[in-house]
């Protein structure tokens, strides 16, 4: 099994090469407010990383990444 620590190494990285620039803004302006306005312990990751991925699946439909 890849450490988990491996895995979001890679995911960070792909996000941030290969992901175009448009998608990653969206997401950021979706999750930041929550972020920012929520403490640590109460955040819910779980949703966090299902609005990222409806948004990403969203703006890629059917597109190509770099």
């Amino acid at each position: 099994m890849i450490p988990k620590e491996v895995e979001n190494r890679i995911a960070k990285y792909f996000l941030h090469m290969f992901l175009p620039n448009e998608v990653m803004i969206k997401i950021e302006d979706r999750l930041l407010p929550t972020c920012i306005w929520t403490k640590e312990e109460d955040l819910d990751h779980e949703e966090l990383v299902r609005w990222a991925i409806e948004i990403i699946e969203r703006q890629l439909e059917n597109k190509r990444l770099r």
